[in-house]
């Protein structure tokens, strides 16, 4: 802890002061005008704004275990919905992107069905938030990695996505885009799935068409 508290100390002096820094640092006095919300697991080893290179304002984070986005439940209140909303709906971003990591500690306890009756608030999240029919309660865990279940599971939180008011309504408009990635932890590399048809990467159809989804370089 101490190496975060130095840095956390020195933070304003070394980066904030810094000439180079400083307008971009008293422009956030204004407000926040972010590029996309980033929805990702909450694993330390995955770094948004390291990983995309943004800077402070460019990027609104959500973050759940296993990068889970629970089902649209009005009118419950659900932290998690409230994120979505805000950044859709009131700082109108044009891009969500849902992130996925290999060695996913969540999906890999649903891959393998580990007993988590030790962790019962994880347990139950994964129970309550993962559909007992989905492609990542199914999936055999080939790799230690995960990989197929963690990109087969981004897909179905994209597909999550669309039944949510506000996502609907700027898709059905032409001003949203969705996209899934996944981000290989102990390479960096980040890969992004291309729905049939679509080259570019745009956008379009995310949803798998019968076939394993095509998780490609950036």
């Amino acid at each position: 802890m101490k190496s975060l508290i130095d840095n956390a100390r020195s933070f304003a002096a070394t980066h904030v002061a810094d000439p180079r820094n400083a307008a971009a640092f008293e422009a956030l006095r204004a407000g926040q005008s972010p590029e996309a919300l980033f929805i990702t697991c909450s694993d330390s080893r995955v770094v948004p704004a390291l990983i995309t290179g943004a800077r402070p304002g460019e990027l609104f984070e959500l973050r759940t275990a296993g990068n889970v986005v629970p089902e649209y439940r009005a009118p419950l209140p659900q932290g998690e919905a409230a994120t979505i909303e805000y950044a859709v709906s009131v700082l109108g971003v044009r891009d969500v992107v849902v992130c996925g990591h290999s060695h996913c500690g969540a999906v890999g306890a649903l891959v393998r069905r580990e007993d988590l009756s030790s962790v019962p608030a994880v347990r139950d999240w994964l129970e309550h938030s993962v559909d007992p029919r989905g492609a990542v309660r199914t999936a055999a865990p080939a790799t230690p990695d995960v990989a197929e279940a963690v990109q087969a599971h981004v897909l179905a939180q994209v597909e999550r996505l669309r039944a949510y008011p506000c996502i609907a309504e700027r898709i059905a408009d032409g001003s949203l885009t969705l996209h899934a990635w996944y981000y290989e932890v102990h390479t960096g590399t980040v890969t992004a799935h291309r729905p049939s048809g679509d080259e570019s990467g745009a956008g379009g159809d995310l949803r798998p068409a019968g076939v394993r989804p095509a998780f490609v370089p950036l």
